[in-house]
């Protein structure tokens, strides 16, 4: 069985997966969630070694729920699929639950060179961050781009948002079920070369993201 299964979302990821791929730990499972995708992510992850499950649904919220429907090991994570960040940062994360130190580790992210992160998404990531941390008392910086937890647990708090809302929630129903949060610096580089971003790629991206936390903050 899987030390760890690894969901993906992924939208037109087949230049960046092969990156992505290169880092997956010793004994782990990769789940690539193909969400609506007009390349060949999907042949590409199969031909790396990874299960690739199709979402139609289109959103970040749907992908990932697909992803977590589709595991079986007792401990998921998520990352993003763009090569930006990197599989094997997940150990330290996963040895903080499994030791018992929190519910659920996630991710910082800390570039690792000028211009990785478009001033715009980052100041978006501020702002949500920081209500996150109003709403769920979670001393956390950033959306938890990359997370480990235990599927069972996570399951066990029905997030219902399918779109970018989804980390929000998520932490809010976590701090309501008196879940423990970790956060950990990652590190964060540029995109994998002619592969755009769905959300700080553009000013739409992002404003996209607050729209739907707006959402679920409502």
């Amino acid at each position: 069985m899987s030390t760890c299964d690894v969901v993906i979302p992924c939208r037109d990821e087949a230049l960046a997966l092969p990156t992505v791929l290169a880092h997956v730990p010793e004994g782990w499972h990769v789940i690539v969630v193909d969400n609506g995708s007009t390349d060949d992510t999907a042949d590409v992850a199969r031909s790396l070694g990874a299960t690739v499950v199709t979402e139609d649904r289109p959103g970040y919220g749907a992908a990932v729920h697909a992803g977590m429907l589709a595991a079986t090991a007792e401990f998921v994570a998520v990352i993003d699929g763009d090569a930006s960040m990197r599989l094997d940062e997940l150990v330290p994360m996963l040895d903080l639950v499994r030791e018992g130190t929190a519910t659920m580790a996630v991710g910082r992210r800390r570039p690792v060179s000028r211009g990785v992160w478009p001033w715009h998404a980052r100041a978006g990531t501020k702002l949500l961050a920081a209500t996150i941390r109003h709403r769920s008392a979670f001393g956390i910086h950033d959306l938890a781009p990359m997370r480990v937890c235990r599927r069972a647990d996570l399951l066990a708090l029905d997030v219902q948002d399918r779109r970018f809302g989804y980390p929000l929630e998520l932490m809010l129903k976590a701090a309501s079920a008196g879940w423990t949060v970790s956060e950990i610096d990652v590190s964060y580089d540029r995109r994998a070369a002619g592969t755009k971003s769905k959300v700080s790629g553009s000013f739409k991206g992002t404003a996209r993201v607050a729209h739907d936390f707006a959402k679920v903050m409502r």
